[in-house]
């Protein structure tokens, strides 16, 4: 996954359980990637830092950059 243009690529991943996804900011801008329920939560990166996360339960996941909160993206997990 790419953040660029304050937009994450692609905006919908459909993954399985058990995958490691890493998004990484090739923005000028820090950027977070932050789920309301929890699942993410990364601290700010600055340009061409990443943040992975192993998803280990089937479901949606929504999330956001809790520093432009426009941005939007989402993980579908499935079994």
């Amino acid at each position: 996954m790419t953040i660029d243009n304050f937009a994450f690529a692609p905006a919908a991943l459909t993954v399985r359980v058990g995958s490691t996804v890493t998004w990484t900011n090739r923005d000028e801008e820090p950027h977070t990637v932050v789920s309301a329920d929890g699942t993410l939560h990364s601290p700010g990166m600055g340009t061409g830092a990443t943040y992975s996360f192993t998803f280990t339960k089937a479901g949606t996941v929504d999330y956001v950059c809790s520093i432009h909160p426009f941005m939007h993206g989402t993980v579908v997990v499935t079994p």
